[in-house]
């Protein structure tokens, strides 16, 4: 990564896509936004010129609201949809891609790691089910009062994803998709979710990041239940210094946010919002603490249930680092509960 001074980051569009529209913001290029029901109000989609059909990266959460508001679009266009991009498994992506793909039978793409973790966690497969996942938050010192609201959601993953793709079109870090006039690389990242996909077109200076590079805030990076001891961390900060090795003036079109320009800049900021974290929690820890003990340390503020979730995820991600570069070790204590220590 480099060591100069980061520059401010540069937002080049003013105006926000209204749902069920679309703004043009290179050549045959769209963007597309959604809303959706949580406190993370909004999602960017794109729509990609594909010769004589369409493509699209990322699909939104399954509502009605977001149906409609495709119907709008791809009518506004009247062009079939021969391609649906996936960038990862979680809802608010891959929500609508079945949907989408069986209005003109289009070939979905995505990672082999995603379309298994979508898989897993739409059948609650074991380490990727809810129960797993509150025996891992209680194994970290959750109390068992929202340990029972979490339960008590059941699959919220189907709400936003009442289907997953059953096939799909496998792509491989470095691959190349032509679509349309233009060549995407497939940039493969982790930490974030399992083998997150963003592609890279260096004929027109545009990233799509998804979740692995924002704006204005930091991408959630949690451990699964069937990887207890994972860095998820450790995987994501390594995958960001891959974008380092784009040009600095490439337009990043993040998930969430407005497009921008400045990926050194943004890098830096989220090493150096991630270094901080792991200061401050390991600071903390000069008394044993568990991961739940923490949340106030790392989150100083009301969390509602769904908000618990990833923060019991974020949490543990930074311990387990600490702990993957030799900071911090852990330890089982009597009442079955992991403690982080020091290490001598």
């Amino acid at each position: 990564m480099s060591t100069a001074s980061p520059t401010p980051l540069e937002y080049p569009f003013d105006s926000l896509p209204a749902p069920g529209h679309a703004i043009e913001i290179a050549p045959g290029l769209r963007w597309v936004r959604m809303r959706l029901p949580f406190a993370l109000d909004h999602i960017n989609l794109w729509l990609l010129d594909d010769g004589e059909a369409l493509a699209v990266v990322d699909c939104g959460f399954a509502r009605e609201e977001t149906r409609e508001a495709w119907n709008t679009v791809l009518a506004a266009d009247g062009r079939p949809l021969r391609r649906v991009v996936v960038t990862h498994h979680h809802p608010d992506h891959i929500g609508l891609a079945t949907w989408l793909a069986a209005r003109d039978d289009a070939a979905i793409h995505m990672t082999q790691g995603e379309f298994f973790a979508a898989q897993a966690v739409w059948h609650q497969l074991p380490g990727y089910c809810a129960t797993d996942m509150v025996e891992q938050f209680r194994r970290h010192g959750l109390d068992e009062m929202r340990r029972d609201a979490l339960l008590t959601r059941g699959n919220a993953y189907r709400v936003g994803a009442p289907q997953v793709p059953g096939r799909y079109e496998r792509m491989f870090a470095g691959d190349e998709l032509r679509i349309g006039a233009h060549t995407w690389r497939v940039i493969v990242g982790f930490g974030h979710a399992p083998e997150h996909a963003s592609l890279y077109c260096a004929e027109l200076g545009v990233l799509i990041a998804g979740d692995m590079l924002l704006p204005r805030i930091s991408t959630n990076v949690s451990v699964y239940a069937a990887t207890p001891h994972g860095d998820a961390l450790g995987w994501f900060l390594h995958s960001l210094r891959e974008f380092c090795t784009l040009p600095d003036d490439t337009l990043v079109l993040p998930s969430h946010g407005k497009p921008f320009k400045g990926i050194r800049a943004r890098v830096e900021q989220l090493v150096e919002h991630h270094r901080d974290r792991c200061e401050v929690l390991l600071a903390a820890c000069a008394m044993p603490q568990s991961a739940a003990a923490l949340l106030p340390t790392l989150f100083p503020r009301e969390l509602d249930t769904h908000q618990v979730m990833f923060a019991m995820g974020e949490a543990i991600a930074h311990l387990n680092h600490l702990e993957k570069t030799g900071t911090l070790s852990r330890r089982v204590d009597a009442d079955g509960l992991i403690r982080f220590i020091p290490c001598p």
